[in-house]
């Protein structure tokens, strides 16, 4: 079995979560989502933006956590919380939202999801994320993280997606 270590994310990381990212999307949602979206050229340099203001001074992000999953000192997962959107907001929902977590499907099966998990939200804080519908691989394992479904539903860039949550442990 592969090692890999779990750290926070660095500037120096937003090339390589850029490819991550792009790819578990590319992964997870095709059949789910336009193929014009997941396959567009500019798909990995606008992800590399993203990552670099995030992980950047941009005070957008100053409540971010974000880490990475390292095999070999290559990126193969990501993760990244921070406060739950405005819209995401109603009685009882959390403060701190889930909205990135991607493992490269090679590195499926070696707990680096659940390292970088608990690396950004760990089980002692309350978290809410959306997760696409269908997508039982990841439903169940944010289950067995402790994540449930609140009965919330939408649809995102054409992606259903439930709200799960979990309460503080």
């Amino acid at each position: 079995m592969t090692t890999f270590t779990v750290r926070v994310a660095r500037p120096a990381d937003a090339a390589g979560m850029a490819r991550v990212h792009v790819e578990g999307w590319r992964q997870t949602y095709r059949g789910l989502m336009s193929d014009e979206v997941l396959d567009a050229p500019n798909f990995v340099d606008r992800r590399e933006r993203f990552w670099a203001a995030a992980l950047g001074d941009d005070p957008r992000f100053a409540q971010v956590a974000a880490a990475v999953a390292l095999v070999d000192d290559e990126v193969v997962g990501i993760a990244m919380t921070g406060p739950t959107p405005e819209a995401d907001r109603s009685d009882g929902t959390p403060d701190r939202a889930l909205h990135v977590l991607y493992v490269l499907a090679d590195h499926h099966g070696t707990g680096a999801g659940a390292a970088l998990l608990d690396e950004v939200a760990p089980p002692s804080v309350a978290h809410m994320l959306w997760v696409a519908d269908p997508n039982p691989r990841a439903q169940a394992f944010y289950a067995k993280h402790g994540f449930a479904p609140d009965g919330t539903a939408r649809v995102d860039d054409g992606v259903r997606e439930v709200r799960m949550t979990r309460s503080a442990r």
